[in-house]
């Protein structure tokens, strides 16, 4: 198994779903923002999602864009990603992915982008806008490298699409709980129950739900049914209004959440 999936396997173990959290490189600076992914793995977390800011955020929601323009304004570069990751993988064994849109992938290089990242210590990538029917170069690479590879599965995703997704994802399925952007919700979408079964019909063995996953008792609904909750926008706001302490406290709340009945 990869480092993502053995880090599902134990949180299984346990007795718990997995949490992955999210967090923006560089945010609200590079050294802060890699002390707050550092409080992640040490207080629940169990696979860490890296973004690096990017321009043009179609998915994000005004909490994840507002962090993101503010490091860009602050000078982020994408050789700041590489810094990051090597400084968090040196202060934890928590598997890192990188959470990135490709045009900032390809302009790099693709080789050399997953070069970077596992020289790092990155584990993979998560791919929001590129599906694997238009990623031949980046399956190329990561199955050169050993990297991750985790695709997108949508609930108006058909079954044909749901199983071209499943057979290329490695790492986990990055399962979608309703349609629109990254963002804090009342309530989640039955659609996420209904999308996990779909792809555990088309063979996924591993699906992590995310989009709007922000309390507690979302996360212990949604390790009923798939392996682990994906919270981002959450953990953004407690970086931005209570630093890493706060950040660190409210990981701690959402662990909660992940013991499984």
């Amino acid at each position: 198994m990869s480092r993502v999936e053995s880090a599902i396997a134990k949180a299984h173990a346990e007795g718990r779903g997995a949490f992955v959290g999210y967090l923006p490189v560089g945010y609200p600076d590079l050294a802060t923002s890699i002390e707050a992914a550092v409080a992640l793995a040490e207080n629940g977390v169990d696979v860490i999602e890296l973004g690096p800011p990017y321009s043009d955020p179609v998915m994000d929601g005004p909490v994840i864009q507002e962090a993101t323009t503010a490091a860009l304004a602050a000078g982020y570069r994408t050789e700041h990603l590489f810094t990051a990751l090597r400084e968090i993988t040196a202060r934890t064994d928590v598997p890192v992915v990188v959470m990135t849109y490709w045009n900032p992938v390809a302009q790099y290089g693709v080789d050399r982008y997953a070069d970077d990242v596992l020289a790092a210590g990155g584990a993979g990538l998560i791919t929001p806008d590129i599906t694997p029917d238009a990623a031949a170069d980046w399956i190329a690479a990561s199955e050169r490298t050993g990297l991750d590879r985790v695709f997108l599965a949508a609930p108006t995703s058909s079954d044909a699409r749901l199983g071209l997704i499943v057979g290329a994802s490695t790492g986990f399925v990055y399962t979608v709980s309703t349609m629109g952007i990254t963002g804090e919700r009342a309530e989640l979408d039955a659609a996420a129950r209904s999308l996990v079964g779909r792809l555990r019909a088309q063979g996924a063995v591993r699906a992590c739900v995310g989009i709007g996953v922000s309390t507690a008792a979302h996360i212990a609904s949604i390790v009923e049914y798939a392996d682990g909750a994906i919270v981002g926008t959450a953990l953004v706001k407690a970086l931005r209004d209570g630093g890493v302490d706060g950040l660190a406290a409210k990981t701690r709340e959402l662990a909660a959440g992940t013991r499984r009945s």
